[in-house]
């Protein structure tokens, strides 16, 4: 068969696979980068991966598993395009779980306590979710939605066992798990400042941080905008330390206010 031909049957056998689906087939190779599976109904080639995280729910499957071997899982990703179906073992080991995680819908706030906090997140154990066969937590929290305002730790903002309720943001086919905000709980206090700021108006505040761009300017409680290098000063400057250092308190002038993107524009030099 060529190449084209080849093509067009992979796309028109990928054509009848939708996210969802459990697809059945054999373990064709095992390696460190996942499993290649051929699936049910086409047996040209393999098309189907599992890959090694998901190897995490048989305690690391690509130990385990040889070649030959009869595997199912369910669809969570097709790519036509570089013909491949990503499957998940997880969905057809643990199908109370995977139940649960596709019933949620986002912006559903769901109740737990923080169950462990790691370098990369925050894992919640949900009260109405069941256990995890891996993490501690079905819930997970990256460290961009614990809060609004800048922390340098995650025990900063939450500790373990610690009650907390949640906005759901996605079910995470890659993990089995429902990633969760906290900040989503609260306003958002840039939001909430900038509705009484106005271009043209005048603001006091503490310089916080040099960058080679410029500085940024504390005007509020966790609040900053950026004076860039240009607004420091109405003469030129090399670099913003020949002007100002950290801790100094500046008088400057809001030049634009970014409300999607959460940016503040200030100048020094307007003053």
């Amino acid at each position: 068969m060529g190449d084209a031909s080849a093509g067009q049957a992979v796309r028109r056998f990928l054509a009848t696979i939708q996210v969802g689906d459990v697809c059945h087939g054999t373990i064709a190779a095992v390696s460190r980068s996942g499993i290649s599976v051929v699936l049910d109904g086409f047996t040209d080639r393999p098309l189907g991966t599992v890959r090694p995280l998901d190897d995490f729910w048989h305690r690391c499957l690509a130990e385990t598993a040889v070649v030959g071997q009869r595997v199912s899982g369910e669809v969570v990703a097709v790519d036509v395009d570089a013909g491949r179906v990503r499957l998940s073992t997880a969905a057809t080991e643990k199908p109370e779980l995977w139940t649960f995680l596709k019933g949620l819908r986002p912006g559903e706030v769901l109740d737990g306590t923080v169950a462990a906090i790691e370098r990369f997140g925050v894992f919640v154990a949900l009260d109405e979710g069941p256990e995890h066969p891996v993490f501690p937590g079905v819930g997970f929290i990256t460290f961009p939605e614990l809060s609004w305002r800048h922390f340098d730790a995650a025990s900063d903002v939450v500790a373990i066992g610690q009650r907390v309720s949640c906005e759901f943001l996605q079910f995470d086919t890659w993990n089995g798990e429902a990633r969760l905000s906290l900040r989503a709980m609260e306003p958002d206090p840039f939001l909430v400042f900038v509705e009484g700021i106005a271009v043209g108006q005048r603001l006091s505040g503490r310089v916080t941080k040099l960058v080679p761009f410029g500085v940024f300017v504390e005007v509020a409680d966790g609040i900053a905008g950026l004076v860039r290098l240009s607004e420091l000063s109405s003469v030129p400057v090399a670099a913003p330390e020949d002007v100002v250092q950290v801790g100094d308190r500046l008088t400057v002038v809001v030049t634009d206010v970014d409300r999607e993107r959460r940016r503040l524009s200030l100048s020094r030099r307007q003053t």
